[in-house]
C-alpha cells in the first residue's frame, strides 16, 4: 500500500497536491458521521429530564429508558436538570455534542410556550434541536376545592360569570400548560378569575384542597388520587372524549365549552446535527416501547397517555402548539421576565 504522502511525491506536482488533499479530507469528514451512526450506540446514553426526580415527567423518561436499554444494548441514564421552566435542561442539551448520546424531554413549555413567555432564551427551539418523537400527553382536568359552591361545570361557569375577578385559580407557575389552559377557558367562557401561581403542582394542590384557592386545571397524573379520595371535585376533562380513569366526569365541551381541548405533552429531542440514522433508530425503538404492554400499563397507572409518531409528525405538532399558545400568550400579555 502506498501512503498518501508518497503518492503525492511520486505522481503529482506540489501545486496539484493541496487541492486533492483538501477534497480527500472533506470526503473523510463526510463519511465519519455515517460510520458513527452505523456503530451507534457504543456507550451509555444520557437522557436529560428538565424536572425533579419523582414527578410524572421523570416517571415517563425512566419507564422508556428502561425499555430502551435492552433494545439499544446500552444503558440509558436519566439526568435530572430542573429549573426555570425547563430552560436549564434545554440549554444544556442544546449545546451538547450532536453524537446521539444526549437526549432531552421537551414539553409544552420547552418548545411551545417559552419562546413567547421569555424575551431571551439561551436556546432556539427551531434551530438547536432535532425532533425524535412524541411520547406522552398528560390529560388536564378542571378541579375545584370541595367547598366550592358549584357542583357542575355549567354551575361553575355561571358562578364565575356572576363574580368576575373574585374566584382564584391556581397553577404550577405562570405560563405552565395548566395556567394557559385556564386562560383559554376564560377566553371561551368570557369569564375573569384571579391567577395565583405556585412553584410547582404540589403546593398548589395543597392549597386547593385546603380551600385557599378555588379552581385549577390539573393533570390527571397529579390529580386522580385526590379526586378518587374526594379531596378534590372534578368538574370536567379537557380532552375530546371522557377519560377511562374518570368515566363519570364530562368533557369540558360536554359542559358547554364547544371544542375546548388542552394537554400537557412531551416528546424527545436531540441536539441539532445528530445523525439522521441515529434519530431514525431512536424513533423506531421509542415507538416499539410505547406500544409495549408493560409501558402502557405503567403510563396508565400514573394517568399518562402514550403517544407515538414520526419525527416529522412531532415537529409539525410542536410548531402548531407553539403558534396556538403563542397567540394566546401575546393576546393576554403573559410574561415571566
Amino acid at each position: 500500500m502506498i501512503r498518501l504522502s508518497r503518492f503525492r511525491r511520486l505522481c503529482m506536482p506540489r501545486a496539484c497536491a493541496a487541492p486533492l488533499l483538501a477534497m480527500l479530507a472533506v470526503g473523510t469528514a463526510l463519511c465519519q458521521p455515517a460510520r458513527a451512526a452505523d456503530n451507534w450506540p457504543t456507550q451509555p446514553i444520557r437522557w436529560v429530564v428538565p424536572y425533579p426526580a419523582g414527578g410524572g415527567t421523570d416517571v415517563v423518561a425512566r419507564t422508556l429508558g428502561q425499555a430502551l436499554t435492552p433494545a439499544l444494548g446500552q444503558q440509558v441514564v436519566i439526568d435530572n436538570r430542573p429549573g426555570a421552566a425547563t430552560i436549564v435542561g434545554a440549554d444544556a442539551v442544546a449545546h451538547s455534542k450532536p453524537d446521539g448520546y444526549t437526549l432531552l424531554t421537551a414539553d409544552t413549555a420547552t418548545l411551545a410556550a417559552n419562546p413567547s413567555l421569555y424575551k431571551k432564551l439561551p436556546y432556539n427551539p427551531d434551530k438547536d434541536f432535532v425532533h425524535v418523537g412524541m411520547v406522552a400527553r398528560f390529560p388536564l382536568i378542571l378541579v375545584a376545592t370541595p367547598n366550592f359552591p358549584a357542583r357542575t361545570l355549567k354551575e361553575a361557569i355561571e358562578y364565575v360569570q356572576k363574580n368576575p375577578g373574585k374566584v382564584n385559580f391556581a397553577s404550577p407557575g405562570a405560563g405552565s400548560p395548566h395556567h394557559l389552559a385556564m386562560e383559554l377557558f376564560m377566553d371561551q367562557t368570557r369569564t375573569r378569575m384571579t391567577h395565583v401561581p405556585y412553584k410547582g403542582a404540589a403546593p398548589a394542590v395543597q392549597d386547593l384542597i385546603a380551600g385557599q384557592v378555588e379552581l385549577m386545571f390539573l393533570d390527571l397524573a397529579a390529580g386522580q388520587q385526590n379526586v378518587a379520595a374526594g379531596k378534590l371535585r372534578a368538574l370536567g376533562v379537557a380532552t375530546p372524549r371522557r377519560l377511562t380513569a374518570l368515566p363519570t366526569v364530562p368533557t369540558v365541551a360536554e359542559g358547554g365549552v364547544s371544542g375546548f381541548e388542552a394537554y400537557a405533552w412531551q416528546g424527545v429531542v436531540a441536539p441539532a446535527g445528530t445523525p439522521k440514522a441515529v434519530v431514525t433508530r431512536l424513533n423506531a425503538e421509542l415507538v416499539k416501547a410505547l406500544k409495549s404492554p408493560e409501558v402502557q400499563k405503567r403510563f396508565e397507572g400514573v394517568g399518562v397517555e402514550p403517544v407515538s409518531g414520526t419525527p416529522e409528525e412531532f415537529a409539525q405538532y410542536a410548531r402548531a402548539e407553539s403558534e396556538r399558545w403563542g397567540k394566546l400568550i401575546k393576546a393576554k400579555g403573559i410574561t415571566v421576565d
